[in-house]
């Protein structure tokens, strides 16, 4: 049963039907995708939810299909890590991580959202997709596009990790390298998507593809035992997340299947490229495009399309946001490996990071629940702490020749 009603714009109210498009006509404002929740009243329910296969899919009445999933029906409920040692390292009672730096199938949380704008994108009938991209989203489409048979084109800086390059193009997608940042890119997007007709992910199609974000948001409440966490901590691009874990969050509430925990959301961002963090330490609601320079390369959009709304829901929430240099974003990598055996992205190295500063600044209370969102993994961008970590002994295959490197680190230690 589809409870999808209508698409309505953010700013001017104007509703629109559902179609592939994604600005208003009348105001130029973004578009978003509303429900009636009054059909799934006494309908959605907790045991419903838990009766069905442990995928995204399981909570398919709040996301924009009609019927089932044709691309992707595997994608989405990574692990909720209760995060003990990481706990003690912060010095704080209750820390989970919300781990998709191992979702299926590309190993990032945008497998959820492409699922969602490519099973919407073949019911309008596209036989081609496309993206803009920082990195994780290009090997989603590519991927996810590949697996229903669908030809995709991804649009990327051209500077982008080698391991995200690599992890789009072995699917046999199209890889169009821009010769700028990526806000060059997704303007050009804009433009071909209107004269070739392509479903882009997010451009033409992106208000479904949005939607997707929800699912990590209901996740974390099932997994939590259905309890919202009372601080959230979410990595930021184009804010667009924030928003999402938000919506997901209200709508729990209003269908009854979670008590409001009046949960804080707050923003993640690399110092080098932070609009949206500096909007709101300013206490403005304005954005101020800048120019990235950070190693969070899959964080850095410097025009930011959902920052005016991420900021509104930090502020409204309760929350803060915060930002992080490149040393300290390589610092959390290594502490989030080395406490909880978990190797993520350079954005998951900004979440942990930011955490880490907003519990020091009293922002965050030590006794109260917190999630961290990771949102990818971090074999995709192995340059950023190559130089960081141990290289290896190197002995010959001689027990004396190790019974030497023991002692010799013992000696070390000692000193």
């Amino acid at each position: 049963m589809s409870i999808v009603r209508a698409l309505k714009c953010r700013e001017c109210g104007q509703e629109y039907a559902i179609e592939p498009t994604h600005v208003c006509e009348f105001c130029f404002g973004p578009l978003e995708v509303v429900y009636d929740y009054e059909k799934l009243e006494g309908i959605f329910t907790r045991e419903l939810i838990e009766s069905r296969p442990q995928t995204m899919w399981r909570y398919k009445e709040l996301l924009p299909i009609d019927g089932e999933p044709t691309v992707g029906a595997q994608n989405g409920f990574t692990p909720l890590v209760r995060a003990r040692n990481l706990e003690k390292a912060l010095g704080v009672s209750e820390l989970y991580i919300k781990n998709d730096s191992v979702c299926y199938p590309t190993l990032s949380f945008k497998d959820r959202v492409v699922s969602v704008a490519l099973s919407k994108a073949v019911e309008f009938g596209f036989k081609t997709v496309a993206c803009a991209s920082t990195g994780n989203l290009a090997g989603s489409v590519a991927a996810n596009a590949a697996a229903a048979g669908l030809e995709s084109y991804v649009f990327i800086p051209h500077d982008l990790e080698q391991g995200k390059v690599i992890g789009a193009g072995i699917f046999g997608t199209k890889i169009i390298g821009i010769n700028g940042a990526y806000d060059d890119v997704n303007r050009l997007c804009s433009e071909v998507a209107g004269k070739y007709g392509w479903a882009f992910v997010n451009v033409n199609v992106r208000p479904f593809y949005a939607e997707g974000s929800k699912s990590y948001g209901y996740e974390i409440m099932e997994q939590l035992g259905w309890r919202a966490p009372k601080h959230v901590v979410v990595p930021m691009a184009s804010g667009s997340l924030c928003t999402k874990i938000d919506k997901a969050i209200k709508e729990f509430i209003k269908l009854g299947l979670i008590e409001d925990n009046d949960t804080a959301v707050y923003g993640a961002q690399a110092t080098g490229c932070s609009p949206i963090s500096r909007s709101v330490k300013e206490g403005s609601d304005l954005i101020h495009p800048v120019k990235a320079d950070t190693i969070a390369k899959s964080l850095a959009i410097g025009n930011p399309a959902d920052g005016f709304y991420a900021n509104r829901v930090i502020r409204e929430s309760g929350g803060w946001s915060e930002d992080v240099s490149d040393a300290e974003i390589v610092a959390a990598m290594k502490l989030l490996a080395e406490t909880e055996g978990i190797f993520t992205e350079t954005a998951g190295g900004v979440t942990l990071g930011v955490t880490k500063k907003l519990i020091e600044q009293g922002r965050i209370p030590r006794d109260e629940s917190i999630v961290v969102c990771i949102t990818g993994n971090g074999l995709k961008t192995q340059e950023a702490i190559v130089d960081a970590i141990d290289k290896p002994s190197i002995i010959g295959p001689s027990i004396h020749e190790f019974d030497d490197l023991i002692e010799a680190e013992s000696n070390k230690l000692a000193a």
